[in-house]
């Protein structure tokens, strides 16, 4: 079995379905020619062609608005955004058009429509380039939103990801992108959309991440075993929709809950978990859920970026102060 960086795990995905759909098609700024900023669809546009994997304008609203005309036609469509923050200028189009159009329709249209690009901080980069807004397309009704943290993971849930007929917001933490490298099957296989995973079992607190903020989690788990202290580590996977039984069962179990993510804390995904689980959990508690997040502000320029995200340092505070709350 081949072993990949999380680039070339999503390089092969969107390679297998080209190969096996007729209907797939990959655009965005730079993805053909170049094969994207990080290279992630690099030499498919040689393999598949022009019509298949192409370079668009510098217009992402008109990108994702082609995404409305090609779905509804038949087509797969899966656009990349450069980067996080230059997603906003098409944000009329996911909200107006790509989000509610099987709504508008009573059903008779899908938008099977995947829109995927690089999230979040981590690599010293530019403003508007490090941006972590995952909650607001969670907030979006309609949307369905991934967010991988291995590269198994991002491939089977790419190929899960275009195969659905609900449009799927793809982001792919950038610091990770050849971070680690693991065995990738190079067939066609799939990962559950909505489908948490345990990533390790424990038995004294549940803490819960997604994303480039599992990569800082596991780091904490080293400094928390030398502490005795038994960590149930959940990778959701996916933010939208949640997997509530995976998460209700385990925090039943350990009665103590941290939520990690990268994001600005308030009105954040963390809170979502925490209110969810008060509200199906709240007997089997035996401290209040804790989060730890980015701050409520602009993510900063590189200088300050490590003053801003998450750390295994935090993490490991963040449960020392968890595991030793008594009521």
């Amino acid at each position: 079995m081949p072993v990949m960086t999380m680039v070339q795990a999503l390089n092969n995905a969107l390679d297998v379905k080209l190969a096996d759909d007729p209907s797939v098609l990959c655009f965005g700024e730079d993805v053909g020619v170049e094969g994207g900023v990080f290279r992630v669809t690099e030499h498919l546009q040689k393999k598949h062609g022009t019509k298949r994997v192409f370079d668009t304008p510098l217009a992402e609203s008109s990108i994702i608005g082609a995404c409305v005309g090609m779905s509804v036609m038949g087509l797969r469509p899966v656009a990349e955004m450069q980067f996080d923050g230059f997603v906003y200028p098409a944000m009329n189009q996911i909200i107006t058009h790509i989000a509610r159009y099987r709504y508008r329709t009573r059903g008779q249209r899908n938008i099977p429509a995947v829109i995927r690009f690089p999230y979040g901080g981590g690599v010293k980069a530019l403003e508007l380039h490090s941006e972590a807004m995952e909650a607001m397309y969670g907030h979006i009704p309609g949307l369905k939103v991934v967010i991988p943290s291995t590269p198994y993971d991002a491939k089977g849930l790419m190929i899960s990801a275009i195969e659905d007929n609900d449009p799927v917001i793809y982001q792919e933490p950038k610091r990770l992108y050849r971070a680690t490298k693991q065995e990738v099957p190079d067939g066609l296989y799939r990962i559950p959309i909505g489908k948490a995973k345990v990533e390790k079992d424990g038995t004294d607190m549940t803490v819960i991440s997604y994303g480039a903020m599992m990569h800082v989690c596991r780091k904490a788990l080293e400094f928390l075993e030398k502490d005795h202290i038994s960590v149930e580590l959940i990778d959701l996977r996916t933010i939208y929709p949640l997997d509530w039984d995976t998460i209700a069962e385990s925090v039943k179990k350990t009665g103590r809950v941290l939520v990690v993510q990268e994001g600005p804390k308030s009105f954040g995904v963390a809170a979502e978990l925490i209110a969810t689980i008060n509200e199906k959990c709240f007997e089997y508690l035996e401290a209040p859920p804790m989060r730890l997040c980015g701050n409520d502000t602009i993510p900063p320029l590189p200088r300050s970026e490590d003053l801003y995200c998450p750390t295994p340092e935090r993490v490991h505070y963040y449960c020392r102060k968890l595991a030793d709350y008594q009521i």
